[in-house]
């Protein structure tokens, strides 16, 4: 956990700065929309494959597009570890995690680029009131860098990977975000864009839309595929939250 200051109007995992904004009643659909980060809002998925590259190549080897689909999506301790003992890098864990944080950032030097839609649909949700929560494998540094592009006044929380005993794909960071919004899980819309956010998200009883970014996700019962946040709006979230009870 990196102890960082959260940023202003803001809560997150580590602790709570003020809310601003006033939830709207429980009976209404969503009561509350949980957003992955990497890939979903942000295009960032490029940029961290591109560390990962980068960083097992100075300990030479060269990453192939099979260990891309098995990292993609995940939480920086286990694709580190993936990485590690597939390739027979000679380096260990915490300072691999460190490298490929650093060289990420050193990448995005400056502002992330958002997805298409990415910025319609925050500005829709904060007119309507709905609580919305960034919930990211991404470690916190990452996560506070990244919202000085998204705009940390579009989240009431959110919640890193390295604050969770637990992270995707397991349910607990969407559980832990719903809980902390007041709101039941069942009741929530999650946008993804991995298996792995989309698993997790699924475990946890959340209504969920995939937006595929670098691997394909299979249809499902349930599972709401969508080709970018240009077709996701509220109505539209409202709509997978009621078909979900």
């Amino acid at each position: 956990m990196t102890g960082s200051i959260p940023a202003e109007g803001t809560r997150t995992a580590q602790g709570t700065a003020p809310v601003r904004r006033t939830r709207p009643a429980r009976g209404t659909t969503p009561q509350a929309v949980l957003l992955d980060m990497d890939g979903t809002l942000v295009d960032t998925e490029g940029f961290w494959w591109a560390a990962e590259v980068s960083v097992f190549a100075e300990f030479g080897h060269e990453l192939t597009e099979e260990q891309r689909q098995v990292v993609v999506g995940g939480p920086m301790s286990r694709s580190a570890a993936y990485l590690i003992a597939s390739t027979g890098a000679d380096i260990a864990l915490p300072e691999l995690t460190t490298r490929l944080n650093t060289r990420f950032e050193e990448l995005i030097d400056g502002d992330v680029p958002l997805m298409p839609g990415a910025r319609r649909l925050l500005t829709e949700l904060a007119a309507h009131d709905v609580p919305t929560a960034l919930v990211s494998a991404s470690h916190r540094r990452i996560i506070d860098r990244v919202l000085r592009s998204l705009g940390p006044e579009s989240f009431r929380l959110s919640v890193a990977g390295d604050e969770i005993p637990r992270t995707k794909p397991h349910p607990d960071p969407y559980l832990y975000a719903a809980a902390a919004l007041g709101a039941d899980p069942r009741r929530c819309a999650v946008v993804e864009d991995t298996l792995t956010g989309v698993t997790a998200a699924e475990a946890a009883g959340c209504a969920v839309v995939a937006v595929p970014s670098v691997a394909p996700i299979e249809p499902a019962p349930g599972r709401h595929l969508v080709r970018s946040l240009t077709e996701v709006d509220l109505p539209f979230l409202r709509s997978v939250v009621e078909r979900l009870q």
